[in-house]
Protein backbone atom coordinates (compact mmCIF):
# COMPACT_ATOMS: atom_id res chain seq x y z
CA UNK A 1 0.00 0.00 0.00
CA UNK A 2 1.52 3.14 -0.95
CA UNK A 3 0.58 6.50 1.01
CA UNK A 4 1.58 9.77 0.51
CA UNK A 5 0.90 13.03 3.03
CA UNK A 6 -0.39 15.81 0.37
CA UNK A 7 -1.87 18.58 2.74
CA UNK A 8 -2.85 19.82 5.78
CA UNK A 9 -6.38 21.33 6.30
CA UNK A 10 -6.73 24.58 8.03
CA UNK A 11 -10.05 25.73 8.25
CA UNK A 12 -10.55 29.24 8.27
CA UNK A 13 -13.63 32.58 7.97
CA UNK A 14 -11.32 33.90 4.92
CA UNK A 15 -9.40 31.27 3.46
CA UNK A 16 -8.09 33.40 0.87
CA UNK A 17 -6.50 35.91 3.54
CA UNK A 18 -5.20 33.55 5.42
CA UNK A 19 -3.61 31.56 2.65
CA UNK A 20 -2.09 34.53 1.27
CA UNK A 21 -0.56 35.32 4.94
CA UNK A 22 1.08 31.72 5.67
CA UNK A 23 2.19 31.81 1.64
CA UNK A 24 4.02 34.85 2.80
CA UNK A 25 5.23 33.71 5.88
CA UNK A 26 6.65 30.74 4.50
CA UNK A 27 8.15 31.58 1.14
CA UNK A 28 6.06 28.98 -0.87
CA UNK A 29 3.74 29.26 -3.91
CA UNK A 30 0.02 28.65 -4.43
CA UNK A 31 -0.87 25.90 -6.15
CA UNK A 32 -4.77 26.63 -6.26
CA UNK A 33 -6.48 30.32 -5.59
CA UNK A 34 -9.94 28.87 -5.38
CA UNK A 35 -11.54 30.30 -1.90
CA UNK A 36 -12.97 26.93 -1.67
CA UNK A 37 -10.15 25.40 -1.65
CA UNK A 38 -6.70 27.31 -1.69
CA UNK A 39 -3.42 25.32 -1.39
CA UNK A 40 0.02 26.33 -0.92
CA UNK A 41 2.76 24.22 -1.28
CA UNK A 42 6.67 24.55 -0.54
CA UNK A 43 7.34 24.25 -4.50
CA UNK A 44 4.05 23.27 -7.37
CA UNK A 45 5.20 19.53 -7.06
CA UNK A 46 6.75 19.76 -3.41
CA UNK A 47 4.40 18.09 -0.59
CA UNK A 48 2.74 18.47 1.89
CA UNK A 49 1.06 21.92 1.55
CA UNK A 50 -1.54 23.48 3.52
CA UNK A 51 -5.12 24.08 2.31
CA UNK A 52 -7.28 26.56 3.49
CA UNK A 53 -11.19 25.86 3.61
CA UNK A 54 -14.05 27.95 4.30
CA UNK A 55 -16.00 27.68 7.64
CA UNK A 56 -18.57 30.55 9.04
CA UNK A 57 -17.38 30.10 12.79
CA UNK A 58 -14.22 31.95 13.95
CA UNK A 59 -11.96 29.78 15.81
CA UNK A 60 -12.74 29.45 19.81
CA UNK A 61 -10.44 27.21 21.40
CA UNK A 62 -6.37 25.86 21.29
CA UNK A 63 -5.83 24.13 18.33
CA UNK A 64 -5.43 19.92 18.92
CA UNK A 65 -2.90 20.16 16.09
CA UNK A 66 -0.06 22.86 15.74
CA UNK A 67 2.80 23.44 13.74
CA UNK A 68 5.79 23.71 14.83
CA UNK A 69 8.95 25.36 12.87
CA UNK A 70 13.00 25.02 13.96
CA UNK A 71 14.65 27.83 12.39
CA UNK A 72 18.24 28.80 12.40
CA UNK A 73 17.43 31.70 14.67
CA UNK A 74 14.39 31.38 16.64
CA UNK A 75 14.16 35.46 17.52
CA UNK A 76 14.73 36.76 14.57
CA UNK A 77 12.19 34.19 13.11
CA UNK A 78 9.53 35.02 15.81
CA UNK A 79 9.86 39.10 15.33
CA UNK A 80 9.49 38.20 11.58
CA UNK A 81 6.51 36.59 11.98
CA UNK A 82 5.39 39.29 14.56
CA UNK A 83 5.93 42.08 11.73
CA UNK A 84 4.07 39.91 9.19
CA UNK A 85 0.73 40.11 11.71
CA UNK A 86 1.17 36.74 14.45
CA UNK A 87 0.81 37.61 17.76
CA UNK A 88 2.10 35.66 20.49
CA UNK A 89 -0.11 33.29 22.17
CA UNK A 90 -0.81 31.42 25.59
CA UNK A 91 -1.27 28.51 25.63
CA UNK A 92 -0.87 27.59 29.30
CA UNK A 93 2.92 27.18 28.97
CA UNK A 94 4.82 27.59 31.71
CA UNK A 95 7.45 30.81 30.27
CA UNK A 96 10.96 28.86 30.38
CA UNK A 97 10.44 26.63 27.44
CA UNK A 98 13.31 26.97 24.19
CA UNK A 99 9.95 27.46 22.02
CA UNK A 100 7.85 30.50 21.28
CA UNK A 101 3.99 30.30 20.77
CA UNK A 102 2.48 32.26 18.62
CA UNK A 103 -1.25 32.36 16.29
CA UNK A 104 -1.82 33.37 12.77
CA UNK A 105 -3.96 35.90 11.78
CA UNK A 106 -7.11 34.11 12.46
CA UNK A 107 -5.46 32.53 15.70
CA UNK A 108 -4.23 29.28 15.28
CA UNK A 109 -1.01 28.65 17.26
CA UNK A 110 2.42 27.51 15.86
CA UNK A 111 5.44 26.99 17.65
CA UNK A 112 8.83 28.61 16.57
CA UNK A 113 11.33 25.76 17.86
CA UNK A 114 14.68 27.02 19.69
CA UNK A 115 18.19 25.30 19.11
CA UNK A 116 17.63 21.42 19.00
CA UNK A 117 19.31 19.76 21.48
CA UNK A 118 22.08 17.34 21.27
CA UNK A 119 21.49 13.90 21.86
Amino acid sequence: MGLEWESLVVDATDPVALGRWWCEALGWTVVNGSPEDYEIRPAPDRMPGLLFGPVPEGKTVKNRLHLDFRPDDRDAEVERFLALGARHADVGQRGDEPWVVLADPEGNEFCVLGERSAG
